[in-house]
């Protein structure tokens, strides 16, 4: 997704836009293009204020400028269908009609170059068209294989939905991944578990689609006689754009979730260690600050982070409005977060 295809649909969607604006008549250079001009700025600043105002765009990480020339372009090209379409020809209702999605594609495209979701053509239809995991499987023939201890060559991942009875955290589908050697007895090996937490735009399949883990863990397995760890891959927002930092707050519990939830039913359901030395927690972006929070938050439960491009700490915009947002307005809940992650930076 970032060679030839976002630069050709560019090309494309500007032609196609010039077209459809085209030279017409005097009032329409004079009123009608200058309002549609008005109508691309005004929708490129609004999405700057949103995503500047959610904390999702700042210095380390800023939005790239073609986001927004194709955000106020897709507004252009939806004033020039609207205010053009009457007495248009009808070629130029045409062009005028495709004009908009092509720009609305061009956004889209900047926006995956910025957060690279999909990073081939390949995940993104796998992704839009629901299509299997690498290795995956249901729970019953994992029962049946592993009551014949019928080891695989290579690892299985298995969708469970896990209850929310500890939370009440209503959460999305998540998957488990277990390496060949966890089907070696009956029951299974005290196998260590890595939790994997993905960021705010996010399913729990992204690590697999996206982020091949199934293909670098089989190949960790293989060249390990079959044993790599068991690894979840969780639900920390409950939908794609929920934003909850891994805290419990007005988007939900996400911290019981992750901890009361997620880590008793892996030990009961799939026999891994308890043991916080035998227990990591792994996350990108949002996950990453996950990761911190909950290695320092959960010192009896976790025993190593990794943080992938995360922030140091829970983050959803200002001071101000991560207090509100995520700790509802709670701010002595927010500087009792600050004080746990400063005694752990200062006792290591």
């Amino acid at each position: 997704m970032h060679g030839w295809i976002p630069i050709t649909a560019q090309v494309v969607a500007a032609l196609v836009l010039i077209a459809a604006i085209g030279w017409r008549n005097r009032r329409w250079r004079l009123v009608w293009l200058p309002w549609a001009a008005l109508v691309g700025v005004g929708l490129a600043l609004a999405a700057y204020w949103y995503i500047a105002s959610q904390g999702m765009s700042d210095d380390i990480n800023p939005a790239p400028h073609a986001l927004w020339i194709w955000i106020g372009l897709s507004g252009i090209a939806a004033g020039v269908l609207i205010a053009g379409w009457r007495g248009a020809r009808w070629w130029r209702r045409g062009v005028s009609a495709l004009a908009l999605p092509l720009c609305a594609l061009c956004a889209a495209l900047a926006l995956n170059l910025w957060v690279g979701y999909f990073p081939t053509v390949q995940n993104a239809w796998n992704q839009l068209t629901s299509g299997p995991l690498p290795d995956q499987t249901d729970p019953v023939t994992v029962t049946a294989m592993q009551k014949r201890h019928a080891i695989p060559p290579e690892g299985t991942v298995v969708p469970v939905n896990i209850p929310d009875t500890a939370s009440g955290f209503k959460h999305r589908g998540e998957l488990v991944y277990l390496p060949p050697v966890w089907y070696a007895t009956d029951p299974p090996p005290p196998l260590p578990t890595v939790m994997m937490v993905g960021g705010e735009f996010n399913t729990p399949a992204d690590w697999m689609r996206a982020g091949n883990a199934v293909k670098t863990i089989d190949d960790f397995a293989a060249a390990h006689g079959g044993n790599a760890p068991v690894f979840v891959f969780v639900d920390s927002g409950g939908a794609f754009n929920n934003d909850t930092e891994c805290v419990n707050g007005k988007r939900g519990n996400a911290a019981d979730h992750l901890t009361k939830d997620v880590v008793p039913f892996m030990v009961s359901n799939y026999r891994v260690s308890p043991n916080r030395s035998n227990w990591g927690v792994v996350g990108w972006s949002m996950g990453g600050t996950c990761a911190v929070d909950l290695a320092v938050m959960h010192p009896d439960l976790f025993s190593a982070f990794e943080d992938i491009a995360g922030d140091l700490t829970p983050n959803s915009g200002s001071k101000a409005q991560t207090i509100a947002r995520l700790f509802g307005g709670n701010a002595a809940a927010w500087r009792a977060s600050q004080a746990r992650l400063l005694k752990f930076i200062a006792e290591h």
